[in-house]
């Protein structure tokens, strides 16, 4: 009887799935909501061509060349002026830091040079550390030096203009020179900045989803009564259960690391104990945010989907795939919010800059505050769970 296929018990299945489907409403909210996001950031956050980059200025000659040079870095858009660096050591700093992505060095001398005709030095340089959010600015800076100063060479300085605008610019030399120091990554290799990034993206994945299982795993096998009948609190199981897991993320950073430098080449100019700090501090965040989510999911299925749910935007607008200050402002505040955005810049400053302990720390302490915030929810809905 039951040998041949039926189309009212086929039919009975198929509604069957659609009311469970019905039924669990944050699998129906991930089914509109993650085309939603997608569509989203891909359509509006994206942007490979990054514009008004944090630009610092070191001055040294306060002249109309100076003024008329910075005007016409900022007319290209790609440049922003946050204010001026006090000294060399705090222009150092702030390209260290990421405060600024560039810093304009006009020298003492410059418009003695200029008016004499020696073609005086213009120093750009750049935190190339991701080669593609700096590299139309610096084709764009590299044009300066035709275009700057055409309102001021004129009159007696007219001698010292670039020819017409009939001659290549490529073989007419300006008023000045221009030079580009691109810091960090002076080859614009794409591995320096993907490999370390990489780092960030794999504990993220891994960590948040290996813990999302767990509470939600006990639940369905039926083990959490054995939980219920200990005296331990909720605090000592959540971070009992973060523990394993904390050596695992210890043992893919260290194979990471090794291939990064064996295989890429990647360079580690600062210090292991920073670096391996600060993953610790990442790996501590991620967990509490997966047993989080295993508190408030009902199964396995719904875990995984709020992992993925995490994942998406942390990849897309952390800065790993591209340029975070590409995007506006709206995304680069969710960025923001997203610890891997700051862990990013921590790991790519350590192995490419050599940063140290203060120069972590504006990007430290998000992460920890975002590891503590998540530890208050957690710790809530894990009490219900447990109730």
């Amino acid at each position: 009887m039951g040998d041949y296929f039926s189309i009212s018990r086929w039919l009975g299945i198929v509604g069957k799935e659609f009311i469970q489907l019905k039924r669990d409403r944050l699998t129906f909210g991930m089914i509109v909501g993650i085309p939603i996001i997608q569509l989203t950031l891909f359509g509006f956050a994206i942007n490979s061509d990054p514009k008004h980059l944090p630009t610092a200025a070191l001055i040294a000659d306060r002249s109309e060349f100076s003024r008329d040079i910075v005007a016409a870095l900022r007319n290209t858009d790609y440049f922003a002026f946050i204010g001026e660096a006090r000294d060399e050591a705090d222009a150092e700093r702030m390209l260290a830091t990421g405060e600024a992505q560039f810093v304009v060095t006009i020298p003492a001398d410059f418009s003695k040079r200029l008016v004499r005709g020696e073609r005086p030095a213009l120093l750009v340089e750049a935190d190339a550390t991701d080669p593609v959010a700096t590299g139309n600015a610096i084709a764009a800076v590299n044009q300066l030096a035709q275009t700057a100063l055409t309102r001021d060479l004129s009159g007696p300085l007219a001698s010292l203009a670039p020819p017409p605008a009939a001659t290549p610019l490529a073989s007419a030399p300006g008023a000045f020179e221009v030079r580009v120091h691109a810091r960090y990554n002076p080859e614009a290799v794409t591995q320096y900045n993907i490999v370390p990034g990489l780092l960030g993206v794999i504990l993220t994945m891994t960590m948040v989803m290996m813990t999302g299982l767990a509470i939600t795993r006990e639940r369905e096998r039926g083990t959490m009564e054995n939980l219920l009948a200990t005296p331990a609190t909720a605090l000592e199981v959540m971070t009992g259960k973060i523990v394993p897991y904390i050596l695992i993320g210890l043992v893919q950073v260290s194979i990471v690391l090794t291939l990064a430098q064996w295989l890429f080449r990647v360079p580690m100019l600062g210090s292991y104990s920073v670096l391996y700090l600060s993953v610790l501090l990442f790996i501590a965040a991620n967990l509490m945010l997966g047993l989080t989510i295993s508190s408030v999911a009902q199964n396995q299925l719904q875990a995984m989907q709020m992992t993925f749910f995490f994942f998406l935007p942390s990849i897309l607008l952390s800065g790993f795939m591209f340029p975070f200050r590409g995007m506006p402002d709206w995304a680069q505040y969710i960025g923001q919010a997203l610890p891997l955005t700051h862990f990013l810049r921590i790991v790519r400053g350590v192995l490419l800059k050599g940063n140290g302990w203060s120069e972590i720390v504006p990007e430290a302490w998000p992460i920890a505050l975002f590891m503590l915030a998540v530890i208050a929810i957690g710790l809530r809905f894990f009490r219900s769970t447990l109730d």
